[in-house]
């Protein structure tokens, strides 16, 4: 089992708490990635939204693209997985961007593909909005280009959005940038077993995630293609000394303090985003359904149900936690020893 983590742009991951110690800033996520590099980190996952969706709108909220090629230049082993939302970065433009970081990173920066969900940010940033089957479309055929542009030259290519015609976008990266992908909907499977690397899951049980799993295996050796290359989940992950100190942190931070701060994020999320599984409040108390896996007891509980999602299939798992430079040192220390 990898361990990655996901860099805090926006802060907190805890949406209802207001004392966590978790900075949205570059010095805190440079010392973060630094450390985490040092203690058995594998990967860590920037997530991109211009707009806060932890602790409402109005709040601060880093750019993804920014710090990602920061953490390139800083780092020297751990993977930096940049999120990349189509609408938001013209693609030709992009293929050179991730080329460039690539070279900086020295071939550790991969990307991962997100369709988009929230039509409000979107609005206030003035970029087209369009229906959710059409986001998968739009995010396949937006791949294709980008490996297009990496691997030939000249590059020709006319699709649905897309079309060049005798382009040269030099220099190519050494390594193929890996492309994760991660999505519930029937739509959003189907495309993603196309275009895909690896295959990211927000939080399950153990159940919904051994399902995703064999039906995203059966969906990929349909194309012909080679097996997907990874599963992984997003995860909030408590550690404490005895479960009963665990349950009272995840009790804490599952206290819905004022849910109008975040509600339209809320909305838009649970509309737009055709999930397989309901999303309640107490799921959306922190992000990518991080709680679901119930990830929350004494190191040896935790370890043991890693275990078993490991037996299930998953490969990777990414964690938030708060507060993050704090937890990120209990995790490595008391937890990832006994999973490996």
């Amino acid at each position: 089992m990898k361990f990655g983590y996901w860099t805090p742009v926006f802060g907190s991951w805890l949406r209802n708490v207001d004392d966590d110690t978790t900075i949205g800033s570059w010095e805190y996520i440079k010392d973060l990635a630094l450390r985490a590099e040092q203690i058995g980190y594998d990967l860590t996952l920037v997530p991109e939204l211009y707009l806060n969706d932890i602790k409402g709108e109005k709040a601060p909220a880093l750019d993804a693209w920014a710090i990602a090629n920061g953490l390139a230049a800083i780092t020297s082993r751990i993977e930096i997985l940049a999120a990349l939302r189509p609408q938001y970065h013209q693609v030709a433009l992009t293929a050179k961007k991730i080329a460039t970081i690539a070279e900086i990173a020295k071939g550790r920066f991969s990307i991962n593909m997100v369709s988009a969900w929230w039509e409000e940010e979107a609005r206030q940033f003035g970029i087209g909005f369009d229906g959710h089957d059409d986001r998968y479309t739009l995010t396949h055929e937006y791949t294709d280009v980008l490996r297009g542009f990496w691997t030939k030259s000249p590059f020709n290519f006319k699709g649905k959005y897309f079309e060049f015609s005798n382009s040269y976008n030099e220099p190519k990266p050494k390594n193929l940038p890996k492309v994760y992908a991660g999505g519930e909907s029937e739509a959003g499977r189907n495309a993603i077993a196309q275009f895909a690397d690896k295959y990211l899951m927000h939080g399950g049980t153990i159940d919904e995630v051994r399902e995703k799993i064999k039906d995203m295996k059966e969906r990929r050796a349909k194309t012909g293609q080679t097996p997907f290359e990874a599963f992984g989940m997003a995860v909030y992950i408590i550690i404490r000394d005895t479960e009963e100190e665990a349950k009272k942190e995840l009790e804490r931070i599952t206290t819905i303090k004022n849910f109008k701060d975040y509600e339209n994020s809320y909305k838009d999320f649970t509309s737009n985003s055709n999930l397989d599984v309901e999303v309640n409040r107490y799921d959306y108390s922190v992000s990518n359904r991080g709680l679901r896996p119930n990830l929350v007891g004494t190191p040896k509980q935790v370890a043991e149900k890693i275990r078993e999602y490991e037996k299930a299939g998953l490969d990777l798992l990414i964690v938030q936690c708060a507060p993050m430079k704090e937890e990120l040192e209990r995790i490595a220390k008391d937890l990832i020893p006994l999973v490996r």
